[in-house]
């Protein structure tokens, strides 16, 4: 068994997970969709738990390298905002929740060393925003406040209006996640 049949199972797997959640997607659903039996699954990932294992390990050192892609790209803190909102917008149009999001609906499910997992892939995240929010203060563009508090609201509010959009089915909502970061931006704002 290859190397790339592994990662087409993991690359399978994400949106499966995204859309169904963690308790609601099985290696029989994996099977019909990469056409390869549940033995050579197996193979791979012995169990569920070892699959959502490798799928967040790898989402973790993914986002960690876009964080500092932004980063590097962006001097602008208000920027650095908005771009890390544009994965959320991203995953509005293609119609699945965060994966963050997607763990943490079902974190009671989810067994210990997942549930571990996604706490570490949600501080990932609130810390690097956190980071940025803290830079921007000392650089005098962000208003001097609370920088773990506006890291949790710009986060929550990322996640929640995708949740809310999940629910509802109203695309109308991804139209205004541009709107509710710029508003929030403009409220950080010095």
């Amino acid at each position: 068994m290859s190397q790339d049949t592994k990662q087409k199972i993991i690359e399978i797997s994400i949106p499966l997970l995204r859309s169904k959640g963690y308790a609601n997607f099985s290696y029989s659903d994996l099977e019909k969709v990469i056409q390869i039996r549940k033995a050579s699954i197996h193979y791979h990932f012995p169990s569920k738990e070892d699959l959502g294992r490798e799928i967040i390990e790898q989402s973790i050192q993914q986002t960690q390298a876009h964080l500092q892609q932004i980063e590097d790209l962006h001097d602008d803190v208000i920027a650095r905002l908005k771009t890390f909102a544009e994965v959320f917008i991203q995953s509005q149009q293609e119609q699945l929740l965060p994966l963050c999001g997607a763990l943490a609906a079902q974190m009671s499910v989810l067994p210990e060393t997942l549930q571990a997992l996604t706490r570490q892939y949600f501080q990932l995240q609130l810390r690097w925003l956190e980071k940025i929010l803290l830079t921007g203060m000392q650089q005098q563009h962000i208003a001097s406040g609370n920088a773990a508090h506006q890291a949790r609201l710009f986060f929550s509010f990322l996640e929640g209006i995708s949740l809310v959009t999940w629910a509802t089915s109203d695309l109308e909502y991804a139209a205004h996640i541009k709107q509710g970061v710029d508003d929030l931006c403009r409220s950080f704002q010095a």
